[in-house]
């Protein structure tokens, strides 16, 4: 029997000049493997992530120095060989999931499809199901659909659930008025470093949901049970539940489709971060790759059914690999990389997401936040394009001259811009230009402002 299509069709391949730049990107990122991956080309920094990769038929096998032209390195929680591995058979006398790791609803289908799988905060998900550029392209392109069902859905009910999210968070859900509506934050502790980013959804007064990273879920759940106490708020983790993202120029045509006539009116209907339930399922018109699309909450029988009904339409299947590659480009953060509890939103571009006002709002990490905001951050968040030939990786140090040196928190190829991208953490006072050290050579690299691609449209020149 002919196996499901799993990868973007001809129509969304690099052709002419991209062509041209897809190859160059080979050149760069190591040969081509039999089965249509990169083999020195990857989502995987050595030494950074758990190194566990599972070949094309699903068996799994360690994984060698490769790296994938993007980098899924940021989800704590996930596990290495060696030390990893070790840690595994400890938890596994305790937990024997942990063993083998999570596992999504989706698990098999991606089996069945090919994609090659690696441990990313704890859990078995795909890198890519054949080319990651090709995955890339599909959604800058037309549309393609990534599992999100790691991630970790969290319901809140209670009379007092939007006072408390008032103190949770440090952005200002009293913005959240009309049904369905979202908002970004960060969850803070109370020095003002970041647990965690997130998206919260106003669904009633007494109704909110949490969308929050696979990697920090149990840290995440703990701290809010224990905030959510004096308040007397239900926190219900909704494990039933499976996330489709489905992200491209053709995402929110194409996923209609799988819906009633009514509903597809209604969800085609939706403002950019506003969802809404329709029977059993929750759409929302949010994403993480700079494009327009939805992201679906489902029962966890749904899921499989749904992502053939996709395949069927034409959307690619795409893993982890694409996913991280876009949102560099669309200029988003990732959880782990680009920030953590040792940093503040205002070093690491999230500002904008600290409400201060109403001042009588007293929100977990206001009072280490507000001398920064008034007097300013020694260090901020930069993007990066490389103007020497090399590629930008993660740790990576980058000298700003007569002032300091700083880091590189996330870096990769792009693959529509067809250069070296990142994001650096640096000294405030850093100017148009760095030099980034990459293995003992001094790089030139120009200093922008994300995002660096939005809607298909590179914003950097």
């Amino acid at each position: 029997m002919r196996p499901p299509e799993s990868v973007c069709s001809e129509s969304v391949r690099p052709r002419g000049r991209d062509a041209e730049g897809a190859i160059s990107a080979r050149k760069r990122s190591g040969p081509r493997t039999a089965d249509g991956g990169f083999e020195a080309a990857g989502l995987l920094e050595s030494g950074r992530s758990s190194l566990r990769i599972a070949h094309r038929r699903g068996a799994a096998r360690p994984a060698r120095d490769a790296r994938l032209i993007s980098q899924v390195t940021g989800q704590k929680g996930g596990r290495h060989l060696g030390k990893g591995c070790a840690c595994r058979l400890t938890l596994a006398a305790t937990d024997p999931e942990y063993l083998l790791g999570r596992q999504t609803p989706l698990f098999s289908l991606h089996q069945e499809l090919g994609a090659r799988l690696v441990d990313f905060g704890g859990w078995d998900m795909p890198v890519q199901y054949g080319s990651q550029i090709g995955e890339h392209h599909a959604v800058r392109r037309a549309a393609g659909v990534f599992d999100v069902s790691h991630m970790c859905v969290i319901d809140l009910r209670g009379m007092r659930v939007r006072a408390f999210l008032e103190r949770l968070l440090a952005n200002d859900v009293g913005r959240l008025r009309a049904p369905g509506r979202a908002l970004y934050s960060c969850l803070l502790n109370e020095s003002g470093g970041i647990l965690d980013d997130l998206i919260v959804y106003y669904l009633g007064e007494q109704y909110f949901r949490l969308v929050v990273n696979a990697g920090t879920r149990d840290k995440d759940l703990a701290w809010i049970r224990t905030q959510a106490q004096p308040f007397g708020v239900e926190v219900t983790e909704r494990t039933d539940l499976a996330m489709l993202a489905v992200q491209g120029p053709e995402a929110r045509a194409k996923a209609a489709q799988l819906l009633s006539p009514a509903d597809a009116t209604t969800a085609l209907a939706l403002e950019v971060f506003q969802g809404c339930e329709l029977q059993h399922w929750f759409v929302a018109r949010t994403g993480y790759t700079g494009e327009d699309g939805f992201e679906i909450l489902m029962p966890s029988a749904d899921a499989v059914p749904a992502w053939r009904s996709l395949n069927s339409l034409g959307v690619a299947s795409c893993g982890l690999g694409a996913r991280d590659t876009l949102r560099l480009e669309a200029g988003m953060n990732l959880y782990g990389n680009d920030m953590d509890e040792s940093t503040q939103p205002f070093e690491s571009a999230l500002g904008w997401t600290v409400a201060l006002r109403p001042a009588a709002r007293d929100f977990i990490g206001r009072a280490a936040l507000a001398p920064l905001a008034a007097g300013g951050s020694p260090r901020k968040l930069i993007g990066l394009i490389l103007e020497d030939r090399g590629v930008l990786r993660s740790h990576q140090k980058v000298i700003v001259p007569g002032v300091g040196e700083g880091e590189i928190t996330s870096g990769t190829f792009s693959p529509t811009l067809e250069r070296s991208i990142a994001f650096a953490r640096v000294p405030a006072g850093t100017g148009d230009a760095v030099q980034v050290d990459i293995r003992g050579k001094l790089l030139r690299a120009r200093v922008v402002r994300p995002p660096f691609v939005r809607f298909g449209r590179p914003l950097i020149a």
